[in-house]
């Protein structure tokens, strides 16, 4: 295929592709192409050259939440119920390996064997993890996490059988009694997910700031108000850490304090934004089950430089309730809802209220009077 003179001059210039200039590519092809042909091949060079390649269907489809290419070897994706391979061709080693380049290109980063991985963020909000030998010993990798297009709701979620239709209420009323919480899980459990539907049921009246490391969460709500960090450039200048954030956010005078992800020393600024006044803040942690948050929270406060005891204190004072979210069978569920109380020795603990049988039925823990009490509900009707 002939190159347009206007297309190798820009080349000679040294500047990069452009969607007009890749549509340039296709001039006076009409004839032999037809219109639908024209289009069609511009749809697929304009996805080789500016966008996923091959990748492009699976990130348009409204339901994959996650794309790994594994070197060479093949592609998965996830659409809610666990990895599953995909009819995607990318190509060999170097295929995948140039898409990887092309791509950290794309999100203004650089990936090279100097630089042998990344972190960046696509055009559309798409995370971009990717990874060239030899640290990735089998070839290249690619990780792409594709952020929800649509906000589910608390009630389509207890639909999709998330959690008990009983459970509805108490997750409304968590909102509603503006309790500061945080939710916890595994990777791909459906913390933003669960944490999005319960921001959406936010009043309306009330203004969000959310901040977040990558823009994930996706909340149907009218006054939400985003920051995002942002990392050093190839000179290792210009980062904005969550930590600063936070700062700034607690000067835009927020209802609710979110913090999508709390993995780091922000965590010793949103405890204390939670123990000045800001109340209903919340935000997502890691953890394997709902009883390890303070573990997780006392590893974070070290990071910040916060003793066990001054994370216990503030931890007791700044949050309420841990919803903690797991996967079941391919399925993404909410396990338990507990209370944070004070147990030995002044140390924080997590006591379940609301807990997930292994036929999904819904198990009382003792933390449920306590619960019910902080929600106005009524201890004697279970969920």
């Amino acid at each position: 295929m002939s190159v347009s003179p206007t297309v190798w001059a820009q080349i000679r210039q040294g500047r990069a592709p452009t969607p007009i200039l890749v549509a340039q590519v296709l001039d006076g092809e009409a004839v032999v192409l037809g219109e639908e042909g024209v289009l069609r091949a511009r749809t697929e060079l304009a996805a080789h050259v500016l966008g996923a390649g091959p990748l492009e269907p699976l990130l348009a489809d409204p339901q994959v939440t996650d794309v790994l290419v594994n070197a060479g070897s093949g592609v998965w994706v996830d659409r809610g119920d666990g990895l599953t391979r995909a009819a995607c061709e990318v190509g060999d080693e170097p295929a995948v390996r140039r898409l990887a380049v092309r791509l950290a290109g794309i999100a203004g980063r650089r990936l090279d064997d100097t630089s042998p991985y990344v972190d960046g963020l696509l055009p559309g909000g798409v995370r971009l993890h990717a990874i060239l030998p030899p640290i990735a010993v089998e070839g290249s990798h690619i990780s792409l996490r594709v952020p929800r297009r649509v906000a589910p709701s608390l009630v389509e979620l207890a639909r999709w059988g998330t959690f008990s239709t009983g459970w509805l209420r108490v997750l409304e009323a968590l909102v509603s009694r503006r309790c500061s919480f945080v939710v916890s899980g595994g990777t791909g459990s459906g913390k933003t997910t669960l944490l999005g539907a319960l921001l959406g049921a936010v009043d309306a009246s009330e203004r969000l700031v959310i901040v977040e490391d990558v823009r994930e969460l996706a909340i149907n709500h009218p006054h939400v108000v985003r920051l995002q960090s942002r990392p050093a450039n190839v000179e290792g200048r210009g980062e904005i850490g969550l930590t600063s954030l936070v700062r700034q956010s607690l000067r835009m005078r927020p209802d609710r304090l979110v913090v999508g992800e709390v993995r780091g020393a922000e965590v010793r600024e949103m405890l204390a934004a939670l123990n000045t006044g800001h109340e209903g803040g919340c935000g997502t942690v890691h953890a394997n089950t709902g009883a390890d948050v303070v573990a997780r929270f006392e590893a974070l406060g070290a990071l910040a430089g916060l003793a066990p005891a001054a994370v216990h204190a503030q931890l007791l004072s700044a949050v309420q309730v841990v919803v903690h979210v797991r996967r079941s069978s391919g399925r993404r569920v909410v396990d338990t809802v507990a209370v944070l109380a004070r147990g030995a020795e002044g140390r924080p603990q997590v006591e379940s209220a609301l807990g997930r049988g292994g036929a999904g039925e819904t198990v009382i823990g003792p933390g449920w009077p306590a619960l019910a009490l902080l929600l106005n509900l009524d201890p004697d009707v279970v969920p």
